[in-house]
């Protein structure tokens, strides 16, 4: 009590009559002072957390990308040697190529995203059950993911044997993992059936924001659900839409787990990230495995700007 009655009294004489201690205890039991020390310490921590493990280590990264080097050993400057070996090496290429197959396997995620998000806003019998069977694989990790379709790819399991009960004998098929004409878009399949959830959700919250009145006047008008997704949903989705877009665009760009689990980037299959991996933690060639990811940042941010300039351009001013 008398320690609480002292530091009132602080606030009550001239500032003239207090000690330097005086104004230094007064100065840190002002509401506002307290406000601001809150407010730096918690972004301090962060902060630093943000930089020991992401900042400094990407700045190392980048200095390792000059050299020819393994994590223990002798080191050799090489200047821009493995940034000329990254556009040189045919199957680091290949590898950049596969992303694609990621690309078109999310915008066919994004569609039925769409799809589901746009019917399950409305009243539909058992929504939420199918909104949590749909979000569920989302919540899945990534290796059960491998493990799981692993399994349905397998030769004479779970897919070959419902192809078969349509007429389609199991030596007729290809190998889902194997064949080089087919793997790819196999293994991209798999991130449909993860991530569609995720963005699913992303557009239901952006349907369940637009205001109940626009669907109710546009009925009255007579208008058909088309109608009402052509001009009232769409428009309000835009930014939404983008958003998921560029997650995909980023997700396809540095797809690891579906092909490393499920074929270890063989037969074609890996992907930068899986290459990366390989690189750097088998073939010792960490200097061109830094190279690599510095050239795979530089396309995302490059791609991600031409999305948010084409966005500025023609969505922001409607």
């Amino acid at each position: 009590m008398e320690n609480n009655k002292e530091s009132s009294s602080l606030f009550l004489l001239p500032p003239e009559s207090l000690t330097r201690s005086q104004k230094i205890r007064k100065f840190f039991q002002e509401k506002k002072t307290q406000k601001h020390v809150t407010i730096i310490l918690f972004s301090v921590v962060p902060l630093l957390l943000l930089i020991l493990f992401t900042y400094l280590p990407f700045g190392e990264m980048v200095k390792f990308s000059f050299y020819k080097m393994k994590y223990l050993g002798k080191r050799t400057f090489i200047g821009w040697q493995n940034y000329q070996e990254v556009f040189h090496r045919s199957d680091i290429l290949k590898a950049l190529f596969n992303s694609l197959y990621y690309m078109g396997a999310g915008v066919i995620q994004l569609s039925m995203a769409l799809f589901f998000a746009c019917i399950l806003s409305f009243k539909t019998p058992l929504k939420n059950f199918f909104k949590a069977t749909l979000f569920f694989p989302y919540l899945v990790c990534a290796l059960a993911v491998g493990y799981i379709f692993g399994f349905f790819y397998s030769r004479g399991l779970v897919l070959d044997s419902v192809l078969g009960l349509f007429g389609l004998s199991k030596g007729t098929l290809p190998y889902w993992l194997k064949d080089r004409s087919i793997n790819n878009w196999s293994i991209a399949a798999t991130s449909i059936w993860r991530y569609q959830g995720q963005s699913m959700v992303l557009f239901i919250g952006a349907i369940q924001a637009i205001s109940p009145e626009f669907f109710e006047a546009s009925s009255i008008d007579g208008a058909t659900r088309w109608q009402q997704f052509q001009y009232i949903i769409l428009p309000s989705l835009k930014p939404i839409v983008i958003l998921n877009f560029m997650l995909m665009v980023k997700g396809s760009l540095s797809a690891f787990e579906g092909p490393y689990v499920l074929t270890y980037g063989m037969n074609g299959t890996a992907t930068t990230v899986v290459l990366m991996h390989q690189l750097a933690h088998e073939a010792g060639k960490v200097g061109l495995a830094s190279a690599m990811a510095v050239i795979l940042l530089i396309i995302i941010l490059a791609v991600t700007a031409l999305q948010n300039l084409i966005y500025s351009k023609f969505f922001k001013g409607e």
